[in-house]
């Protein structure tokens, strides 16, 4: 089957619209393709399109970080923790250790809720000042921590919760 984005062609020739399946992954390419190595990330906007495409549609909690050079530019997305349905072991540690390793100035925090709801729970926001504070001990910032669930994200930073 060839594809040419919503449609394909079938055995036959014949245009039929893509499954559900090819058009996120096709998404998720081009996400890809606009979200690699040294992009700037100052658009929020397309940092919660790639994340919900990324995680959205995991049956199990995945936190991921996005580690940032001094220009907001990506240097490495992560995914660093996997859990269950309702929670992932998340360690501050292992999240400053690795931006020291790839010399990043600032991190997006990200994770997703397979319940469906992007509304940011009272143990993520102690989990994030708990990472800003370590980071900030090492100069990095924690730039916007992303709750993807039910098809869109949530974003402290436009929250107000940073």
């Amino acid at each position: 089957m060839k594809n040419f984005g919503l449609y394909t062609l079938n055995e036959q020739g014949v245009p039929c619209v893509a499954e559900p399946s090819l058009i996120v992954s096709t998404a998720l390419s081009c996400l890809n393709d606009q979200v690699q190595r040294g992009c700037t990330l100052d658009s929020p906007s397309t940092v919660k399109a790639f994340l919900s495409l990324k995680l959205g549609a995991l049956e199990h909690e995945v936190f991921a970080v996005l580690f940032l050079d001094s220009k907001l530019a990506l240097i490495e997305y992560k995914e660093m923790f996997r859990g269950t349905l309702a929670q992932a072991a998340v360690y501050p540690r292992e999240i400053v250790k690795e931006a020291l390793a790839l010399n990043a100035q600032s991190i997006i925090l990200a994770h997703c809720h397979p319940s469906g709801v992007n509304t940011p729970s009272r143990s993520d926001e102690l989990l994030t000042q708990t990472i800003k504070k370590a980071a900030a001990l090492l100069d990095i910032r924690v730039a916007d921590h992303i709750v993807v669930g039910g098809g869109s994200a949530a974003s402290f930073a436009e929250l107000g919760l940073l």
